[in-house]
């Protein structure tokens, strides 16, 4: 059962490493049900509705995301302040489609959140509603076509493209809470991101005194993600502890939270890498991990590979304010399977 988990996870880290296009054709059932969730969410829809929702494949918006308040960010799309409670029900429906339960429940929390900051701070400077989140479609959905879309709203960015029927990209991927962990009302407790945390904190404290030199590269935390909105996500330099060079313990917590990211997406896009990858090179995984190992504390981590970024940063409101991102530094925003794409059917 363990070696098949580490497999799992293994083929997943790959499936990020490596160009889109070693593989043969990503799960074509995932992206058919994108398209049918997109196309049965945009049958409800008025045409006003429709105006804000949906643009063109090549529109600019496409790449400009962020995950700051929509008044620092202004933001298009179809807000869920703006659907009825029919239409919210077929958004949810649409990121249900392509993320896991624990994707769908993570993201309703993550949007919950909201209320907890309103509650807080009724007259704050933004405007806190667990609603105020974005939908926007670029193309038309078809389920051999060409398209994507965005979920977005403060704390969250979801970007999927989908090149020829076939997924072409499911990043950048953003996470974040405020609060990190709920500290007092109804929901005390309450820690979205918690196995993103508590294991990383975990695998750092299990370095020993060589590997902490290595493995823990600065006493301070940055403030923030390095990498922050990037409409491309830059290479940044390798650093940290190898996987090559941690004991099975250390690697079990490295792959445990790379499980967390594989599971916010559905079962079978992880299941369908496992047919094209079998080999893995762990000297080129690093783990990084900067500030200090106490909770309440600021840190930050990240986990690198040739073409693969997680990077998580929890300094802000006395370290309980979290950021999280995972970036595809070859296809964010589907750009490899595009470009190609672009080349085969639209030369002029």
């Amino acid at each position: 059962m363990h070696s098949m988990r580490f497999i799992l996870l293994i083929v997943f880290a790959l499936r990020l490493l490596l160009p889109f296009n070693a593989m043969a054709h990503p799960n074509e059932a995932a992206a058919q049900d994108m398209a049918n969730a997109a196309n049965a969410f945009l049958a409800t829809l008025k045409p006003e509705q429709k105006s804000k929702a949906v643009f063109q494949i090549d529109d600019a918006d496409r790449t400009r995301w962020h995950f700051v308040p929509t008044e620092m960010h202004p933001r298009k799309g179809l807000s869920f302040r703006d659907m009825t409670t029919e239409q919210q029900h077929m958004a949810y429906a649409l990121l249900a489609s392509v993320l896991s339960a624990r994707g769908v429940q993570k993201t309703a929390q993550i949007m919950s959140l909201e209320q907890i900051l309103h509650d807080a701070n009724p007259k704050g400077r933004f405007a806190r509603d667990p609603k105020w989140y974005f939908i926007s479609i670029f193309g038309k959905p078809s389920v051999d076509g060409t398209w994507g879309w965005r979920f977005e709203g403060h704390h969250l960015s979801l970007s999927f493209t989908v090149v020829d029927g076939h997924i072409g990209g499911l990043t950048p991927a953003f996470l974040g809470t405020n609060p990190g962990i709920v500290l007092d009302g109804p929901r005390k407790g309450l820690q979205v991101l918690s196995t993103e945390e508590n294991t990383a904190r975990a695998l750092a404290n299990s370095l020993n005194a060589e590997q902490s030199k290595v493995g823990i590269v600065a006493a301070k935390a940055p403030a923030d993600i390095i990498t922050k909105a990037d409409r491309r996500a830059r290479q940044l330099t390798p650093f940290g502890l190898p996987a090559s060079k941690m004991n099975k313990k250390q690697f079990t917590l490295l792959w445990t939270l790379l499980e967390e990211v594989m599971r916010i997406y559905r079962p079978d896009l992880a299941e369908d890498a496992l047919k094209h990858f079998e080999d893995l090179d762990l000297s080129k995984i690093h783990f990084a991990w900067a500030g200090s190992l106490e909770p309440r504390q600021g840190h930050y981590y990240r986990i690198q590979a040739p073409n693969f970024l997680i990077e998580y940063d929890n300094t802000q409101n006395d370290a309980n304010h979290v950021h999280f991102v995972v970036r595809d530094l070859k296809n964010d925003f589907g750009e490899d399977l595009l470009q190609q794409h672009y080349e085969q059917h639209h030369k002029k």
